[in-house]
C-alpha cells in the first residue's frame, strides 16, 4: 500500500474536521437548547465567562467573523444573557459582559455537558481524549503559523 501524499492527508484532515465541526455543533445545540441558548450563543457566552471582551476580540479568539459575533451579541443583550459596557480603552468598541441570567444559563448546561464528556471519555479513554485535544491544538497552531489563506500559502512555493 502506498504512502498517502501530503495533499491527501491535508484533504482528509480538512474533511474530517468539517464532519467533526458538524458533530460538535449538533451536540452543542442539544446541550444548549434546555438553557434557552443556541450553540453559537453558548460559544460567545463562553468567550466572556472570565472577562468582558469586545466583539472584535471575541471574533478573533473564536476564529469567526466580527459581523456574526455582533449579530449574536446584540441578540443576547436583547434577551438579557449579556450586556454592553463602556470600554475605557476604546470609546466606540464596547465590552460585552456576561449577566447573571447568562451565567445561570451556562450553569444549566454544565451537568449535561459533563455527562456527555464522561460518555465520550468512556468511548475514547481519557488518554485518547487528551491525545485528540493535543492533535487538534497542534493542527490549529500550525495553521495559525502558516496563515490560512491560499494567497499566503501559494507565496511559499
Amino acid at each position: 500500500m502506498s504512502e498517502r501524499s501530503h495533499a491527501e492527508l491535508f484533504a482528509g484532515s480538512a474533511l474530517t474536521t468539517f464532519r467533526l465541526n458538524g458533530q460538535f455543533l449538533s451536540v452543542a445545540e442539544e446541550l444548549a437548547r434546555p438553557a434557552g441558548l443556541t450553540a453559537a450563543w453558548w460559544q460567545v457566552l463562553g468567550a466572556i465567562i472570565d472577562e468582558p471582551l469586545t466583539v472584535a476580540g471575541i471574533a478573533r479568539d473564536m476564529g469567526i467573523t466580527r459581523q456574526s459575533v455582533q449579530r449574536i451579541a446584540d441578540l443576547m443583550a436583547d434577551k438579557g444573557f449579556a450586556e454592553y459596557l463602556p470600554n475605557p480603552a476604546h470609546r466606540r468598541a464596547k465590552l460585552l459582559r456576561l449577566t447573571d441570567h447568562g451565567q445561570a444559563a451556562l450553569h444549566r448546561i454544565t451537568p449535561d455537558h459533563s455527562a456527555f464528556a464522561d460518555r465520550l471519555a468512556a468511548e475514547l479513554g481519557t488518554d485518547g481524549l487528551r491525545d485528540a485535544l493535543d492533535a487538534l491544538t497542534r493542527l490549529s497552531t500550525a495553521l495559525d503559523a502558516l496563515g490560512s489563506t491560499v494567497t499566503e500559502v501559494s507565496q511559499h512555493r
